[in-house]
């Protein structure tokens, strides 16, 4: 197994988070949402919720998302339903991406059920790095 590079060893998920968001943003993601779910829930620390314009957008993304990640030897441990596209889930333990087709984003309404998530600012926090 090949080591994480020195200047990712320490990311937090917050860093992570962020980090995942800029690549997103930088492929045209649409309407990103950077949730903070510590203490609402004990499986992960932020949920990013982005949409696609069409299955091979979301799949591009996630794909986007994956790769850059990959290359600084961060992975995944599950990656699921980039065949379809409607709904790619990418777990990075305390970060998991939601990528959802946007038709699919308004039915399961991940945005509504998390509600009491207080969402982060990725602007601002790109400005304080």
């Amino acid at each position: 197994m090949r080591k994480l590079k020195e200047e990712h060893l320490d990311k937090s998920g917050l860093e992570l988070a962020r980090l995942c968001a800029s690549i997103a943003l930088d492929n045209k993601a649409e309407d990103l949402v950077v949730l903070d779910v510590r203490g609402l829930t004990s499986f992960t620390d932020f949920f990013i919720i982005m949409s696609g314009r069409s299955t091979r957008h979301v799949q591009g993304l996630a794909e986007k998302i994956e790769s850059e990640l990959r290359s600084k030897r961060i992975s995944s441990n599950n990656c699921e339903g980039l065949q379809e596209g409607l709904w790619v889930l990418l777990d990075y333990n305390d970060v998991i991406v939601h990528i959802f087709y946007s038709d699919t984003r308004k039915f399961y309404d991940l945005d509504g059920l998390w509600h009491d998530a207080s969402k982060i600012d990725i602007a601002a926090s790109a400005e304080n790095k």
